[in-house]
């Protein structure tokens, strides 16, 4: 019989030790193979809380579109003005037609008073009466959509359109963001439902301008993605940073001690109460 050699015979019991921490580990999981600092920092990106795309109410020509990609505005500034000329023309025509069904009604009124006509002559002109109130009206709407204005104080993404070009309905005229009111959208692993809640706190460091800025988690995402198993969350910067804008990416780092080290779940060994009730009917039985 072959003697062993005492250096072999220790690289063995090395190997033993370190299957053994191998099976150790699969049992847990493999939870204590996950280094914090994967977990703390995820990607995300800057998205407004409000932005839109305006289009035109009526088939006109751009007259004027005082703003230019990139430029500032105020709420309620005039943004696209279009030549409506024909359109101010039906207005005044529809408010005539209206003074005259109101003269007639009221000549008509004071007719069946007297006798002079029946009812059904007046409920007629009243009936007219209502159409040509209808038709002002919208006159009065066609011509209020010759002129748009901003709907939130912000900055001009991009023109659609310029002057002196036709435009007609739904025809898409420019792109507006707020940069004042900006989300921060993280895409998380499904798991982190186990830590993450509202209000948890977190840094958000932007590509863009290095700097790291402070921040909170607003909302979370109503569901999971089934296929990447991940899920939406929403942050919101403790202050407005100067500088930033819609569409920056970064990365976002939770400080220690946000997430549990491990799973809080452990799985019961006890028996359900009903499976329990079961075994003990058919014991009986």
């Amino acid at each position: 019989m072959k003697h062993r050699h005492p250096l072999h015979m220790l690289c063995l019991v090395a190997s033993m030790i370190v299957l053994h921490s191998g099976v150790s580990l699969a049992k847990d999981g493999g939870r204590s193979s996950l280094p914090p600092s994967d977990l703390q920092t995820v990607r995300g990106i800057v998205k407004p809380v409000v932005e839109a795309v305006l289009a035109s109410e009526i088939q006109a020509l751009v007259k004027r579109m005082p703003f230019r990609d990139g430029d500032g505005f105020k709420k309620g500034a005039l943004l696209v003005e279009f030549e409506c000329a024909k359109y101010r023309a039906e207005l005044a025509s529809a408010q005539a037609e209206l003074e005259a069904r109101q003269k007639t009604v009221i000549n008509n009124e004071e007719l069946a008073g007297l006798h002079g006509i029946g009812r059904l002559e007046v409920e007629i002109s009243q009936a007219e009466l209502k159409k040509a109130q209808a038709a002002f009206s919208r006159a009065q709407v066609i011509v209020q959509g010759c002129r748009i204005h901003a709907p939130f104080a912000g900055r001009v993404v991009k023109t659609l359109v310029h002057p002196y070009e036709s435009v007609n309905p739904y025809d898409d005229l420019l792109s507006i963001v707020n940069n004042q009111d900006l989300d921060i959208e993280l895409i998380l692993p499904s798991s982190s439902l186990r830590w993450i809640t509202k209000n948890s706190p977190f840094s958000f460091s932007i590509d863009e301008t290095q700097d790291a800025y402070p921040a909170v988690v607003a909302e979370i995402g109503a569901r999971v993605d089934p296929v990447s198993q991940t899920i939406r969350v929403f942050g919101r910067f403790n202050k407005h940073p100067a500088g930033v804008l819609a569409g920056m990416s970064g990365s976002a780092k939770f400080p220690e001690g946000t997430f549990p080290a491990k799973s809080p779940f452990t799985p019961s060994t006890k028996p359900s109460s009903s499976k329990s009730s079961t075994g003990e009917q058919t014991a009986k039985k």
